[in-house]
């Protein structure tokens, strides 16, 4: 069961500390060729992480569809996302970030049809892949794991102080813009207390991510990417 929950993330997370250990050879020079072919990595990147998530979709019994029913749990679903959205890109102070977030600037691409192709893609991993492996793993595994560990046992939306801050610290670690991680986990969280749904917050990080993606394309702040 931990499994299912744990290796789509792992798999995302190993894609992005290849892509780091690339970034750090080039800068030293290990590879001639440059970084051009690093932006062709994400459409992968995307595509695995959700074929695993297929591939184990009949173990997460707790993702159900029918939660969106629920009318004044997806109204605030969506209003939480649009607030995280907004904070997330009022909060890239310099104290707050990890690095020097570059994202990735689709103008690199200079045929029209493949740029097209690349800007979907990540729009589809941000958007459908990134919301449903991350809700699994932070807010249905980590989340629970940490109250007992036996997960499964653990109720959707338990509640511990231990288990809260945990996942918030550690899910704001996993991003450039670290303090906004946290605010954005924090948020997340407080929404699973409210409405015991895992499709819930997986709306919520989709509108949010959504939000940001129509942003940056809009207006260019690629390091949001």
């Amino acid at each position: 069961m931990a499994l299912a929950r744990i290796f789509p993330f792992a798999v995302f997370m190993g894609f992005i500390g290849v892509e780091e250990l690339l970034r750090m050879a080039i800068d030293q020079g290990l590879i001639s060729q440059g970084g051009s072919f690093l932006p062709y990595l994400y459409p992968v990147k995307a595509l695995v992480t959700a074929g695993v998530v297929v591939f184990f979709r009949k173990r997460y019994d707790e993702l159900r569809p029918a939660d969106l029913g629920r009318v004044d749990h997806t109204l605030a679903s969506i209003v939480v996302g649009l607030i995280v959205f907004a904070l997330w890109v009022n909060m890239d102070w310099p104290f707050a970030t990890f690095g020097d977030p570059k994202g990735l600037d689709p103008s690199v691409f200079e045929d029209t049809r493949l740029r097209s192709w690349m800007i979907a893609f990540r729009l589809f991993g941000a958007v459908l892949v990134v919301p449903v492996m991350e809700e699994l793993f932070w807010r249905s595994f980590l989340l629970r794991y940490v109250i007992g560990n036996d997960f499964t046992k653990v109720p959707i939306g338990a509640f511990s102080w231990t288990s809260f801050l945990v996942t918030v610290v550690l899910f704001g670690l996993e991003h450039n813009y670290y303090l906004a991680g946290m605010m954005a986990g924090a948020a997340f969280n407080l929404l699973l207390y409210y409405t015991r749904s895992i499709a819930q917050c997986v709306l919520c990080h989709a509108v949010a991510n959504l939000a940001l993606g129509v942003y940056v394309l809009q207006t260019g702040q690629w390091r949001f990417w």
